[in-house]
C-alpha cells in the first residue's frame, strides 16, 4: 500500500505567512501536519554584515567547491532533512518538501549548492519575496561547504539589493557568522520596510557574477587556485564582495 501523497501548502498561503513573519514547521519527517511559528526573538544576518574569516575567504577565492544556484533545489532540501548523527529527526517533513518545491517552481524559493567531483556536498535554501530572503536550512558533507554556500548567498543578496536576511532562530554557529537577535516586533518593522522589488533575483545575481568573472579576463593569478594569469574566478569576486560589505 502506497503512502498518501503529501498535501502541499498553497503557494499564496505560504507567502502570506512569510510576509507576516510566520513560517511552518513539522514535528517529524513523516508528520502530515504542520504548525505555524512566530518566534518572540528572531535571528537575522544584516545585509553586509556576514562575518567572513580569512580562512573562509581563502577557501572561497580558491574555488574549492563548484558553487551553483538552483541546480538541485530539491536535493538541497532533502539533504537538509536527512538524519544527522546529532539530529536523527527533522522538522522538514515530506509535506514541507512538497510545499517548498511548489514555491521554488513559482520563483519564490532558491538554493545555493556546493559540489565536489560532481557530488552535492553542501548547500542552503530559503524563501524570497520583496527585498527579503528567509533562510530555511543548510547542510554540509565537507568541511566549510555550508559556510561557503551561505557566504555566496549573502554576497549575492547584497548584489541583488536585498534588505533583510532572516535566519529564524539564533545558534552559536550563526552568531559566529554575524547573526544578531532582535525582537519579533523589530523584525516585523524591518519586514515592512523591505517592501518592493529587488534589483535582481538571486539567479540573476548569480549569473551576473559568472558574467563578470568571464568578462574581466585580466586577472593576475590571485583569483585562480593555480596562480596562473587569466579571468578572475567567481569565488574571487564573491570574497571581494564580502570584504567590501563587512
Amino acid at each position: 500500500m502506497h503512502a498518501p501523497r503529501p498535501n502541499a501548502i498553497p503557494v499564496d498561503l505560504l507567502l502570506l505567512a512569510y510576509r507576516n513573519g510566520i513560517f511552518p514547521m513539522a514535528d517529524s519527517r513523516e508528520d502530515q501536519e504542520v504548525f505555524w511559528v512566530e518566534p518572540r526573538e528572531r535571528a537575522i544576518i544584516p545585509i553586509g554584515g556576514f562575518r567572513c574569516s580569512r580562512s573562509l575567504a581563502r577557501t572561497i577565492r580558491q574555488d574549492r567547491f563548484t558553487v551553483t544556484c538552483d541546480r538541485d533545489f530539491e536535493g538541497v532540501v532533502r539533504a537538509c532533512a536527512a538524519p544527522r548523527p546529532d539530529h536523527p529527526e527533522s522538522w522538514i517533513s515530506q509535506r514541507i518538501i512538497a510545499s517548498y518545491r511548489q514555491l521554488h517552481a513559482a520563483g519564490h524559493a532558491h538554493s545555493i549548492e556546493c559540489w565536489q567531483e560532481g557530488e552535492l556536498v553542501g548547500g542552503v535554501y530559503g524563501v524570497a519575496f520583496d527585498k527579503v530572503f528567509c533562510g530555511e536550512s543548510m547542510f554540509s558533507r565537507r568541511r566549510d561547504a555550508s559556510k561557503v554556500a551561505l557566504a555566496w548567498l549573502m554576497a549575492l543578496l547584497w548584489r541583488a539589493g536585498c534588505e533583510l536576511f532572516d535566519c529564524q532562530f539564533m545558534t552559536s554557529h550563526l552568531a559566529s557568522l554575524g547573526a544578531v537577535e532582535i525582537s519579533q516586533k523589530d523584525y516585523l518593522a524591518l519586514l515592512a520596510k523591505a517592501r518592493g522589488q529587488q534589483r535582481l533575483t538571486l539567479p540573476q545575481a548569480y549569473a551576473s557574477v559568472l558574467a563578470e568573472a568571464d568578462g574581466l579576463g585580466t586577472g593576475a593569478g590571485e583569483g585562480r587556485p593555480d596562480g596562473a594569469a587569466g579571468a578572475l574566478s567567481p569565488g574571487y569576486l564573491i570574497a571581494q564582495s564580502l570584504t567590501q560589505t563587512s
